[in-house]
């Protein structure tokens, strides 16, 4: 069986999963956004003090924690870089962010992973290009592991956001 790609319209907290992915500060505190929901579902106490205990994680990479209090048995903390304007490596460090992920939650033996776009929100990234960079991570993870049949949920709240990443979805999956 291969892995699969989904886009649901619904909060992250809220994707039946084994793994959801924070979009996280290299600082790994408490944010806004999906950063700070995640927290607060979790167990913002609990969290802060995993979080703490690792210290940083440099953009482009990922690092993972219980879920604590989520429905998700892991918490993946991704970091995405802040959009500058395209010319310092921002494709490049959001790819990596989603492939050590999908790297982690293979490490972890999980079935399915949630995905919130990441960088797409106080970090500026284009929706569209952030769109097509999370896609295409994604599907070059499943395609260099043909033999783990992970499936990918990417929840979003708006409907242009929906619409929007499926029609990336359906230009890029061919």
């Amino acid at each position: 069986m291969k892995g699969t790609i989904e886009i649901q319209q619904k909060g992250i907290t809220d994707l039946d999963v084994d793994a959801v992915v924070n979009a996280a500060n290299s600082q790994l505190l408490e944010g806004g956004g999906v950063c700070g929901a995640i927290f607060s579902e979790a167990g913002s106490y609990e969290l802060t003090k995993a979080c703490s205990e690792i210290g940083e994680c440099p953009t482009g990479s990922a690092v993972i924690t219980p879920g604590f209090d989520l429905k998700a048995k892991y918490i993946i903390h991704a970091v995405g870089p802040i959009w500058r304007g395209g010319g310092e490596n921002e494709e490049e460090l959001l790819h990596s962010a989603y492939t050590q992920s999908l790297k982690l939650a293979k490490e972890h033996d999980c079935s399915s992973i949630g995905f919130p776009v990441i960088s797409s929100g106080i970090y500026g990234y284009p929706k569209d290009e952030a769109w097509a960079v999370a896609i295409r991570a994604c599907l070059d993870f499943l395609n260099d592991n043909p033999d783990y049949p992970i499936r990918i949920l990417f929840a979003v709240i708006s409907d242009s956001s929906r619409e929007m990443g499926e029609s990336v979805l359906e230009k890029l999956d061919l």
